[in-house]
């Protein structure tokens, strides 16, 4: 017996419940899960491809949210692939800034390519959403390719070409600041280009004729909004939440998700749980944590070995000071929200894995058969479960891929 259906047994006996009812309920979920091609689309584990000693094929579970995702989990949880990230910071705007741009994204796609190289018995680059099928019916794991934050072409956006022949199929305008192309949703400054400046408009376009899709997550309201103005296909959000649950720069409201179902376009759902209560920061926390991460450095760069002494450390100090914590029914109040909004044929599943995401009861994607479980129970179809872990973003890269072909 798995352990989410020994857990699950158990707390059912506890609570008086008919064990094997519910146990005959979890096999039935296990069952549509595994007839599901499931994808998430915003996987931020390639920050962890340069960390000496750590490979893709061991399991990591011990370093917690350090490292959620591997094959052996993505296997236990049947997660069949995703979007790989090109995550680059947004670090300044000068020659250097954007040379070191540059120069991060090209090493992130050559570790995600290495990645596949080293593991081609069971992971395989997709380009289109036939190669998806294919690849998923083959047994091994989906592996498309984004960027999110589009700082690495600042220098020369024409790379958006050389990206797009070597596999990238989404691709994110902005991070947590204003960049060369438009505005964050998050930066402190405010508004810039009030949405889109001239080459984030010119980048769209680009991204429309390479068969690229668009993602806003992380964009400023008015990006979104222009977004779905100028891209000649549809856009998604790869890893946002609902603003109408918690009113947070990050989330998205009612109306414009709505807009974006009218253009065909998808929201796949966050599980940061920053981003889906209103967690209250503890300063003696933060301050404790920022001295951890100056004696240690990056969590991207730590070995195998360093890291069992940060996340020991790190232990302490959560202990110390605990704070609030995303629980998985907060997850699942989102995704049921944006649901009811604008229908399965527009939700999806983008939990911010490797990149904060998470919350209790769904730490790592071994614990991805809990959503389609909930959504059973709250009676969605197989059919339309199908259609969140993968159906509406594959028909969304058809669509753009479609438009791209003219």
């Amino acid at each position: 017996m798995t352990w989410w259906r020994v857990a699950l047994a158990s707390a059912l006996a506890l609570s008086g419940i008919d064990v094997v009812a519910a146990e005959g309920a979890a096999e039935n979920a296990r069952s549509v899960h595994e007839s599901a091609i499931v994808l998430d689309t915003h996987l931020d584990t390639p920050a962890n491809l340069r960390r000496p000693g750590w490979r893709i094929a061991d399991n990591h579970r011990h370093e917690g949210d350090l490292s959620q995702v591997d094959l052996p989990r993505m296997k236990a949880g049947g997660l069949d692939g995703g979007f790989w990230v090109i995550y680059t910071a947004q670090g300044g705007r000068d020659d250097a800034g954007r040379r070191a741009a540059r120069d991060h994204g090209l090493d992130r796609l050559v570790s995600i390519h290495e990645m596949l190289a080293a593991n081609a018995g069971e992971m395989e680059l997709a380009r289109s959403a036939d190669d998806a099928e294919r690849i998923a019916r083959a047994g091994k794991r989906v592996s498309f390719i984004s960027m999110e934050n589009a700082a690495p072409l600042a220098s020369d956006p024409s790379l958006l070409t050389a990206y797009h022949r070597l596999g990238l199929r989404m691709l994110g305008i902005t991070h947590v600041r204003n960049n060369e192309f438009g505005d964050s949703s998050t930066d402190p400054a405010g508004a810039e280009w009030n949405g889109l400046s001239p080459a984030g408009r010119a980048l769209v376009e680009e991204a429309n004729r390479l068969g690229i899709v668009l993602d806003a997550s992380h964009a400023s309201d008015a990006v979104f909004d222009q977004m779905l103005e100028v891209s000649r296909a549809p856009i998604v959000l790869s890893h946002t939440s609902a603003d109408a649950l918690y009113d947070h720069p990050r989330n998205i409201d009612d109306a414009r998700l709505r807009k974006l179902a009218a253009k065909g376009g998808v929201i796949h759902v966050n599980a940061y749980g920053g981003y889906l209560i209103d967690i209250p920061k503890i300063p003696e926390r933060e301050a404790a944590l920022e001295a951890l991460g100056k004696k240690y450095g990056p969590e991207g760069q730590l070995s195998v070995e360093q890291a069992r002494g940060y996340l020991a450390e790190r232990r302490e100090i959560e202990a110390l000071y605990p704070a609030k914590r995303a629980a998985f029914d907060d997850y699942m109040a989102h995704l049921l929200h944006i649901l009811k909004v604008v229908g399965a044929d527009h939700v999806g599943i983008g939990a911010d894995w490797d990149g904060g995401g998470g919350v209790v009861g769904m730490e790592d994607v071994s614990a991805l058969p809990r959503i389609t479980e909930a959504l059973l129970a709250a009676g969605y179809t197989p059919q339309e479960i199908r259609k969140i872990w993968s159906g509406n973003l594959l028909r969304v890269i058809r669509d753009v891929q479609a438009i791209a072909n003219g």
